[in-house]
């Protein structure tokens, strides 16, 4: 492992990235309509004399002495959020900071490990002699899993041989990730008044059916994300009391282990199920690095753990090896009063350094 010097002290980094999730969490950034926090990612890296590239609302730069030849390292984060939910007792979009903690929408999904993958950007960026290149793309539309974001950018990017994904971890390494698969069905019978005998009701049908497939075990179990789990998160039928409905609809919410691809996953449903099926998708797979990696045996050196995420994340759509990492906790993400401790953050951004120098 090389020495690697920075001209920032750990102390100017963590004061940076407090300084910018402030900022960040001081405008709005749905998913979709992050111009201007890509505005302000852009003003940061200007004011540190960093180059950078714009594709749509995803900004991206490489470090210094960036080398053609060399393989790719890539840290990646988003900066949309969702919606704040209604049980906010504090202003999201007003960053407050109390007792250690820094308050405001998206501070800790995923602002946290956007401030700190900028510090470690800056970290690494003059230095010279890396055995890798260090990428950095802070991009859009995650919470969507949108078209428009690292999907869209990733094709102009140069080769990347890892991927660094920044989602709420506790900086511990999510080895693996479940994969989304979201499936509408519908059963279909026989409409008739409600007061005669009908055999071919579509909603007992259905619960029939739904019965089974939610009683179903997949047969491979994944050694880190468990069984594939399926879950029933919609269903609709009827229109009034005494009118048995020609058809019932529901919706199927999967989250794919390591041990299957989604069409894989879907077809084996479907061959335990009579409703008709139609998957939204299939291109949020589950994704997993290898334990032997040099990336997750630095981090195993340095007292990180492992695990399996059940969330998924942009990872899905990354196509090459990516592992997920970052500061805060993913039980806070999307909750009322969102916050991140400002040690999380200053933990963050040491994790990150000191993994990458025996790596880089």
């Amino acid at each position: 492992m090389q020495e690697l010097k920075s001209v920032y002290s750990r102390e100017e980094l963590l004061n940076n990235a407090v300084e910018l999730l402030k900022k960040l969490i001081e405008i709005p950034s749905f998913s979709k309509d992050e111009f201007n926090t890509s505005v302000e990612i852009e003003n940061f890296f200007k004011k540190h004399r960093i180059p950078t590239k714009r594709f749509k609302n995803n900004i991206w730069a490489v470090n210094k002495h960036f080398d053609v030849f060399k393989p790719s390292i890539l840290l990646n984060t988003h900066h949309d959020t969702v919606k704040p939910n209604k049980a906010y007792t504090l202003d999201p979009f007003v960053a407050v900071e109390k007792e250690g903690k820094l308050y405001g929408l998206g501070s800790n999904d995923a602002g946290a490990s956007l401030v700190s993958m900028a510090q470690v950007f800056l970290h690494f960026y003059e230095q010279e002699n890396l055995t890798y290149n260090l990428i950095i793309a802070l991009t859009a539309e995650e919470e969507i899993s949108g078209f428009d974001g690292i999907e869209a950018l990733f094709p102009q990017l140069p080769n990347i041989e890892l991927a660094i994904v920044g989602e709420p971890t506790q900086m511990n390494l999510a080895i693996a990730e479940k994969g989304l698969l979201v499936i509408d069905g519908e059963m279909k019978g026989t409409a008739s008044h409600a007061a005669h005998p009908n055999h071919d009701n579509s909603i007992v049908k259905c619960m029939a059916d739904l019965q089974n497939i939610l009683n179903f075990r997949f047969p491979k179990v994944s050694e880190h994300l468990g069984e594939v789990k399926i879950t029933l998160s919609g269903i609709h039928a009827g229109m009034q009391h005494n009118v048995v409905p020609e058809s019932c609809t529901f919706t199927l919410d999967v989250r794919v282990t390591d041990e299957y691809s989604n069409r894989e996953a879907f077809e084996i449903i479907q061959s335990q199920m009579e409703s008709a099926l139609t998957a939204r998708s299939f291109r949020l797979n589950s994704s997993k690095i290898a334990m032997d990696h040099p990336f997750v045996q630095a981090g195993l050196e340095i007292g990180r753990t492992t695990y399996g995420s059940p969330t998924s994340s942009d990872q899905a759509i990354i196509p090459c090896t990516s592992v997920k990492l970052g500061p805060g906790d993913s039980t806070r993400s999307h909750t009322a009063d969102e916050f991140v401790f400002i040690n999380e953050i200053a933990e963050g951004i040491d994790i990150y350094i000191r993994i990458l120098e025996k790596v880089l």
